[in-house]
C-alpha cells in the first residue's frame, strides 16, 4: 500500500513538472497569438483568454510593403543554406568517418572550433569577404555566412552518425564495384535520413531566425529576410511601436517552424538519439 502511494506521488510530481515546463514553453507563443488578435487599446489590456477576434493586424502585415517578399527571401535563403550545408557535410563526414588520413582528429577539432566564435567577432572580416566576392546586398551573402556557421554542427552530427553504420555494408558495396559517390548516395543516404532531417531542420531554423548577418549584408528592402522586416516594423518611439502587427508577423513566421517540427518529430528524435545505445 505504501509503495502504491509513493508511486502515485512520484508520477503526480512528474506530470506536474511536465505541465509546468509545457506551460512555460508555450505561453509566450500563446500570448503572442492573443495579442495579434487584438486591436486598438485592447492590446494593452491583460487577458489570458481570447476576448475578441480581429484579423486586422494580419491584414496589415500581409499587405505591408515587401513583407511577403521578405518571407520568400527567408525561404530561399534558408532552403539553399540547408541544401548546401547538407551536401558539404555528407561528403565531409564520409571522409572523416571512413577514410583514414593523418590529421583527421585535428581537422575535426578545427571544424568544431569554427563554431565557437561569436558572430560579432567575425562580422567585420566576413563583411570584407562579402564585399570582395561582390555578393553584398544579395541572398548569396547570407547563404555564405549561414553555411559557414552551420557546417560545424552538421559535420559533427553526421560524422558521429556515419561512424555507427556497419562497416560490412560499405565493404559489400566496394566488392560490388561501387565508387565512394555511389556508396554515399545509394548506401549511406537512406540510412542517414534521421540525422539529415535533424541537422537540416536545425540549420533551417538557424538560418530562418538569424538577424545580425541579414541586417549587415543587406541594404534594400527587397533583399531583406523576415527577422529584419519584423525589426523594421517598429516606430520611432515607444508610443508608436505597432505591437499588434509585430505580434502578427511573429506568429506568421513561427507557425511554419512549429509545423515542420511536428511533421518530422519522429525523425528528429531518432536522429538525436542515434548512437546513444550500443547493442
Amino acid at each position: 500500500m505504501k509503495r502504491s502511494i509513493a508511486d502515485w506521488i512520484k508520477w503526480t510530481a512528474f506530470y506536474a513538472f511536465v505541465v509546468v515546463i509545457v506551460v512555460i514553453s508555450i505561453f509566450p507563443f500563446y500570448y503572442a497569438i492573443l495579442t495579434s488578435l487584438k486591436s486598438g487599446t485592447a492590446i494593452f489590456r491583460i487577458n489570458y483568454f481570447p476576448v475578441d477576434f480581429s484579423f486586422q493586424n494580419y491584414a496589415t502585415v500581409m499587405t505591408g510593403r515587401n513583407f511577403v517578399r521578405s518571407v520568400i527571401n527567408s525561404v530561399l535563403v534558408a532552403g539553399t543554406t540547408v541544401l548546401l550545408a547538407l551536401f558539404l557535410a555528407v561528403t565531409a563526414s564520409y571522409a572523416l568517418s571512413r577514410v583514414r588520413f593523418r590529421g583527421r582528429a585535428l581537422l575535426l577539432v578545427t571544424i568544431l572550433g569554427v563554431s565557437m566564435f561569436p558572430q560579432i567577432a567575425v562580422l567585420a572580416g566576413l563583411f570584407e569577404l562579402v564585399r570582395f566576392l561582390g555578393i553584398y546586398n544579395t541572398p548569396w551573402a547570407m547563404v555564405l555566412s549561414y553555411t559557414i556557421f552551420t557546417l560545424p554542427f552538421t559535420v559533427w552530427v553526421l560524422t558521429t552518425f556515419m561512424r555507427d553504420l556497419p562497416i560490412e555494408i560499405e565493404e559489400a558495396a566496394i566488392i560490388d564495384g561501387a565508387t565512394p559517390w555511389v556508396i554515399i548516395t545509394k548506401v549511406f543516404m537512406p540510412l542517414l535520413w534521421p540525422a539529415l532531417v535533424t541537422t537540416g531542420l536545425l540549420a533551417f531554423i538557424g538560418a530562418w531566425n538569424e538577424f545580425l548577418f541579414a541586417l549587415t549584408f543587406t541594404i534594400s528592402e527587397t533583399q531583406r529576410t523576415v527577422p529584419v522586416a519584423i525589426a523594421l516594423l517598429s516606430g520611432a518611439s515607444e508610443q508608436e511601436i505597432p505591437w499588434g502587427p509585430i505580434m502578427a508577423a511573429s506568429v506568421i513566421v513561427t507557425v511554419p517552424l512549429v509545423a515542420l517540427v511536428l511533421i518530422f518529430q519522429r525523425k528528429i528524435v531518432a536522429g538525436l538519439t542515434a548512437g546513444g545505445v550500443k547493442g
